[in-house]
Protein backbone atom coordinates (compact mmCIF):
# COMPACT_ATOMS: atom_id res chain seq x y z
CA UNK A 1 0.00 0.00 0.00
CA UNK A 2 3.09 2.47 0.69
CA UNK A 3 4.68 2.17 -3.14
CA UNK A 4 1.86 4.12 -4.98
CA UNK A 5 3.44 7.36 -3.07
CA UNK A 6 6.01 6.48 -1.09
CA UNK A 7 9.09 7.94 -3.21
CA UNK A 8 10.82 4.31 -2.41
CA UNK A 9 10.44 1.30 -4.47
CA UNK A 10 9.39 -1.95 -3.09
CA UNK A 11 13.11 -3.41 -2.29
CA UNK A 12 13.95 -0.39 0.22
CA UNK A 13 10.24 -0.29 1.51
CA UNK A 14 11.12 -4.15 2.95
CA UNK A 15 14.72 -3.41 4.57
CA UNK A 16 12.98 -0.69 6.13
CA UNK A 17 11.32 -3.20 8.37
CA UNK A 18 13.61 -5.94 8.23
CA UNK A 19 17.72 -5.24 8.15
CA UNK A 20 17.58 -1.38 7.87
CA UNK A 21 18.43 1.03 4.68
CA UNK A 22 21.44 2.46 4.57
CA UNK A 23 21.51 6.38 4.37
CA UNK A 24 23.11 6.63 0.82
CA UNK A 25 20.25 4.09 -0.74
CA UNK A 26 17.60 6.53 0.85
CA UNK A 27 19.52 9.98 -0.32
CA UNK A 28 19.74 8.59 -3.98
CA UNK A 29 16.12 7.64 -4.10
CA UNK A 30 15.07 10.95 -2.26
CA UNK A 31 17.57 13.23 -3.86
CA UNK A 32 19.19 14.27 -0.73
CA UNK A 33 16.30 15.76 0.63
CA UNK A 34 15.58 12.92 3.95
CA UNK A 35 14.81 15.74 6.51
CA UNK A 36 11.70 16.90 4.33
CA UNK A 37 10.75 13.22 3.51
CA UNK A 38 11.07 12.05 6.88
CA UNK A 39 8.70 14.95 8.52
CA UNK A 40 6.18 14.48 5.39
CA UNK A 41 5.65 10.70 6.23
CA UNK A 42 5.63 11.57 10.01
CA UNK A 43 2.73 13.70 9.01
CA UNK A 44 1.20 11.26 7.11
CA UNK A 45 1.19 8.90 10.23
CA UNK A 46 4.42 6.96 9.70
CA UNK A 47 7.58 7.31 12.32
CA UNK A 48 11.33 6.15 10.38
CA UNK A 49 13.67 6.43 12.73
CA UNK A 50 17.45 6.01 12.58
CA UNK A 51 19.76 3.49 14.00
CA UNK A 52 23.30 2.98 13.78
CA UNK A 53 23.58 4.85 10.85
CA UNK A 54 20.27 3.08 9.15
CA UNK A 55 16.86 3.49 8.35
CA UNK A 56 13.94 1.34 10.05
CA UNK A 57 10.09 2.12 10.87
CA UNK A 58 9.87 2.55 14.00
CA UNK A 59 7.51 -0.49 14.55
CA UNK A 60 10.32 -2.71 14.00
CA UNK A 61 11.24 -1.53 17.96
CA UNK A 62 8.06 -1.63 19.62
CA UNK A 63 6.67 -4.59 21.14
CA UNK A 64 3.13 -6.04 20.45
CA UNK A 65 1.87 -4.82 24.00
CA UNK A 66 3.02 -1.60 24.00
CA UNK A 67 2.01 -0.47 20.38
CA UNK A 68 -1.04 1.19 19.58
CA UNK A 69 -3.30 -0.40 17.74
CA UNK A 70 -6.30 1.49 15.56
CA UNK A 71 -9.30 -0.91 14.71
CA UNK A 72 -11.06 0.64 11.55
CA UNK A 73 -14.07 0.34 9.90
CA UNK A 74 -16.06 2.56 7.03
CA UNK A 75 -19.73 2.33 5.41
CA UNK A 76 -19.81 3.79 2.20
CA UNK A 77 -22.26 4.57 -0.31
CA UNK A 78 -20.60 2.33 -3.51
CA UNK A 79 -17.49 0.41 -3.93
CA UNK A 80 -16.05 2.64 -6.21
CA UNK A 81 -13.90 5.92 -5.20
CA UNK A 82 -14.13 7.74 -7.93
CA UNK A 83 -17.97 7.96 -7.64
CA UNK A 84 -18.72 7.14 -4.09
CA UNK A 85 -17.83 8.32 -0.56
CA UNK A 86 -17.64 7.17 3.08
CA UNK A 87 -21.04 7.54 4.87
CA UNK A 88 -19.81 6.26 8.25
CA UNK A 89 -16.72 6.08 9.91
CA UNK A 90 -15.98 3.97 13.25
CA UNK A 91 -12.56 3.75 15.44
CA UNK A 92 -11.28 1.79 18.43
CA UNK A 93 -7.84 2.72 19.86
CA UNK A 94 -6.65 0.03 21.48
CA UNK A 95 -3.11 -0.81 23.71
CA UNK A 96 -2.23 -3.66 24.99
CA UNK A 97 -5.99 -5.38 24.75
CA UNK A 98 -7.19 -2.58 25.85
CA UNK A 99 -9.58 0.16 24.43
CA UNK A 100 -7.50 3.46 25.25
CA UNK A 101 -10.24 5.59 23.06
CA UNK A 102 -12.86 5.74 20.00
CA UNK A 103 -13.92 7.70 17.02
CA UNK A 104 -17.47 7.66 15.10
CA UNK A 105 -19.33 9.28 12.98
CA UNK A 106 -21.90 9.65 10.04
CA UNK A 107 -20.99 12.04 7.49
CA UNK A 108 -23.08 14.55 5.16
CA UNK A 109 -24.40 12.65 1.77
CA UNK A 110 -26.41 13.55 -0.60
CA UNK A 111 -27.34 10.40 -2.71
CA UNK A 112 -27.34 6.99 -1.07
CA UNK A 113 -29.16 4.41 -2.81
CA UNK A 114 -31.41 1.42 -1.79
CA UNK A 115 -29.52 -1.60 -2.16
CA UNK A 116 -27.30 0.40 0.50
CA UNK A 117 -29.70 1.77 2.99
CA UNK A 118 -31.09 -1.87 2.80
CA UNK A 119 -27.23 -3.10 3.95
CA UNK A 120 -26.27 -0.63 6.27
CA UNK A 121 -29.88 0.89 7.88
CA UNK A 122 -28.24 4.29 6.66
CA UNK A 123 -30.59 7.02 5.09
CA UNK A 124 -29.70 10.38 3.40
CA UNK A 125 -31.80 11.59 6.11
CA UNK A 126 -29.82 10.19 8.94
CA UNK A 127 -26.62 12.19 7.50
CA UNK A 128 -28.75 15.49 6.66
CA UNK A 129 -27.10 16.93 9.53
CA UNK A 130 -24.28 15.36 9.90
CA UNK A 131 -20.57 16.74 9.39
CA UNK A 132 -18.88 17.22 6.17
CA UNK A 133 -16.88 14.51 4.55
CA UNK A 134 -13.75 16.65 4.99
CA UNK A 135 -14.33 17.43 8.80
CA UNK A 136 -14.31 14.20 9.62
CA UNK A 137 -11.41 13.01 7.57
CA UNK A 138 -9.46 15.90 9.66
CA UNK A 139 -10.60 14.48 12.53
CA UNK A 140 -10.13 11.14 11.99
CA UNK A 141 -6.50 11.57 11.24
CA UNK A 142 -6.25 12.96 14.56
CA UNK A 143 -7.50 10.17 15.90
CA UNK A 144 -5.46 7.74 14.32
CA UNK A 145 -2.28 9.73 14.18
CA UNK A 146 0.58 7.23 13.78
CA UNK A 147 -1.21 3.78 15.15
CA UNK A 148 -1.18 0.63 13.43
CA UNK A 149 -4.21 0.71 11.32
CA UNK A 150 -6.22 -2.48 11.70
CA UNK A 151 -9.26 -3.57 9.40
CA UNK A 152 -10.98 -6.38 8.47
CA UNK A 153 -9.72 -6.95 5.02
CA UNK A 154 -7.89 -4.26 5.07
CA UNK A 155 -6.99 -2.90 1.74
CA UNK A 156 -10.66 -1.82 0.63
CA UNK A 157 -10.77 0.60 4.46
CA UNK A 158 -7.65 1.78 4.42
CA UNK A 159 -7.43 2.34 0.23
CA UNK A 160 -11.02 3.95 0.36
CA UNK A 161 -10.11 6.55 3.76
CA UNK A 162 -6.55 7.33 1.50
CA UNK A 163 -7.91 7.90 -1.79
CA UNK A 164 -10.72 10.28 -0.16
CA UNK A 165 -8.02 12.00 1.62
CA UNK A 166 -6.23 12.28 -2.09
CA UNK A 167 -9.75 13.54 -3.63
CA UNK A 168 -10.04 16.35 -0.95
CA UNK A 169 -5.82 17.63 -1.71
CA UNK A 170 -5.01 16.36 1.86
CA UNK A 171 -1.88 13.82 2.22
CA UNK A 172 -2.65 10.23 1.76
CA UNK A 173 -2.29 7.80 4.40
CA UNK A 174 1.24 5.63 5.48
CA UNK A 175 0.25 4.66 8.65
CA UNK A 176 1.37 0.81 8.87
CA UNK A 177 -1.46 -1.73 8.68
CA UNK A 178 -2.93 -5.17 9.18
CA UNK A 179 -5.23 -6.78 7.95
CA UNK A 180 -7.60 -8.77 10.73
CA UNK A 181 -8.90 -11.43 8.28
CA UNK A 182 -5.31 -12.60 7.37
CA UNK A 183 -4.41 -12.87 10.48
CA UNK A 184 -7.10 -14.83 11.77
CA UNK A 185 -6.47 -17.42 9.17
CA UNK A 186 -3.07 -17.83 10.67
CA UNK A 187 -4.39 -18.09 13.78
CA UNK A 188 -7.83 -19.89 14.22
CA UNK A 189 -9.40 -22.37 12.21
CA UNK A 190 -12.28 -21.54 10.94
CA UNK A 191 -14.66 -22.70 8.32
CA UNK A 192 -15.17 -19.51 6.80
CA UNK A 193 -12.95 -16.22 7.72
CA UNK A 194 -16.19 -13.29 7.00
CA UNK A 195 -16.74 -11.22 10.08
CA UNK A 196 -19.88 -12.05 10.66
CA UNK A 197 -19.52 -15.80 10.56
CA UNK A 198 -16.29 -15.37 12.81
CA UNK A 199 -18.91 -13.54 15.09
CA UNK A 200 -21.17 -16.21 14.67
CA UNK A 201 -18.56 -19.13 15.59
CA UNK A 202 -16.24 -17.54 18.30
CA UNK A 203 -19.44 -15.74 19.86
CA UNK A 204 -17.49 -12.46 19.72
CA UNK A 205 -20.18 -9.55 19.95
CA UNK A 206 -23.38 -10.75 21.02
CA UNK A 207 -24.67 -7.10 20.12
CA UNK A 208 -23.46 -6.84 16.60
CA UNK A 209 -25.12 -5.18 14.07
CA UNK A 210 -23.62 -5.94 10.98
CA UNK A 211 -22.63 -3.54 8.15
CA UNK A 212 -23.01 -0.33 10.79
CA UNK A 213 -19.06 0.67 11.52
CA UNK A 214 -18.91 0.85 15.06
CA UNK A 215 -20.81 -2.45 15.59
CA UNK A 216 -18.13 -4.07 13.07
CA UNK A 217 -15.25 -2.38 14.41
CA UNK A 218 -15.79 -4.29 18.27
CA UNK A 219 -16.40 -7.39 16.35
CA UNK A 220 -12.66 -6.82 14.60
CA UNK A 221 -11.43 -5.81 17.92
CA UNK A 222 -12.55 -8.74 19.68
CA UNK A 223 -10.93 -11.00 16.90
CA UNK A 224 -7.92 -9.10 17.03
CA UNK A 225 -7.45 -9.74 20.33
CA UNK A 226 -8.24 -13.51 19.74
CA UNK A 227 -6.07 -14.07 16.82
CA UNK A 228 -2.77 -11.83 19.66
CA UNK A 229 -3.54 -14.64 21.88
CA UNK A 230 -3.60 -17.67 19.79
CA UNK A 231 -0.32 -16.77 18.15
CA UNK A 232 2.04 -19.34 19.09
CA UNK A 233 5.11 -17.91 17.36
CA UNK A 234 7.66 -15.53 19.24
CA UNK A 235 6.85 -12.36 17.69
CA UNK A 236 9.29 -9.64 19.18
CA UNK A 237 7.66 -6.35 17.82
CA UNK A 238 5.14 -4.68 15.47
CA UNK A 239 6.64 -6.03 12.13
CA UNK A 240 7.31 -8.92 13.45
CA UNK A 241 3.25 -9.69 13.69
CA UNK A 242 2.30 -7.32 9.81
CA UNK A 243 5.37 -10.18 8.40
CA UNK A 244 3.53 -13.13 10.65
CA UNK A 245 0.19 -11.89 9.12
CA UNK A 246 0.80 -11.86 5.71
CA UNK A 247 3.54 -14.87 5.85
CA UNK A 248 2.89 -17.83 8.10
CA UNK A 249 0.93 -20.58 6.93
CA UNK A 250 -2.78 -20.45 6.83
CA UNK A 251 -4.56 -23.21 8.90
CA UNK A 252 -6.31 -25.85 7.47
CA UNK A 253 -10.16 -24.88 7.11
CA UNK A 254 -12.67 -27.85 8.06
CA UNK A 255 -14.11 -29.54 5.82
CA UNK A 256 -17.77 -29.02 6.30
CA UNK A 257 -19.40 -26.32 8.42
CA UNK A 258 -19.94 -26.93 11.94
CA UNK A 259 -22.33 -23.87 12.20
CA UNK A 260 -24.67 -25.86 9.29
CA UNK A 261 -24.05 -28.84 11.36
CA UNK A 262 -25.14 -27.04 14.39
CA UNK A 263 -28.30 -25.85 12.73
CA UNK A 264 -29.30 -29.11 11.66
CA UNK A 265 -28.56 -31.02 15.18
CA UNK A 266 -30.89 -27.79 16.81
CA UNK A 267 -33.64 -28.20 14.02
CA UNK A 268 -33.55 -32.03 14.83
CA UNK A 269 -33.65 -31.84 18.35
CA UNK A 270 -36.88 -29.42 17.77
CA UNK A 271 -38.68 -31.71 15.84
CA UNK A 272 -37.96 -34.62 18.83
CA UNK A 273 -40.04 -31.80 20.77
Amino acid sequence: MLSNYFHLDTKSISRLSSKGLCVETLKHQLDDDIDFYLELWRAQGLNIVKKQGYFFFATKFIPINEAEFCIVDIETNGSKIDKHQIIEIAAVKMKDGVIIDTYESLVQCNEINQHITMITGITVEDTKDAPPLKKVLSEFKLFLGDAVFVAHDVKFDYKFISASFQKLDLEPLLNRSICSLALAERTLVSYRYALFYLNDFFHLNPHATHHRAMSDVMTTYKLFKLSLENIDENLNNVEDLIKFSKEAKRLKRPKFDPLKENLQEREEEDLKE
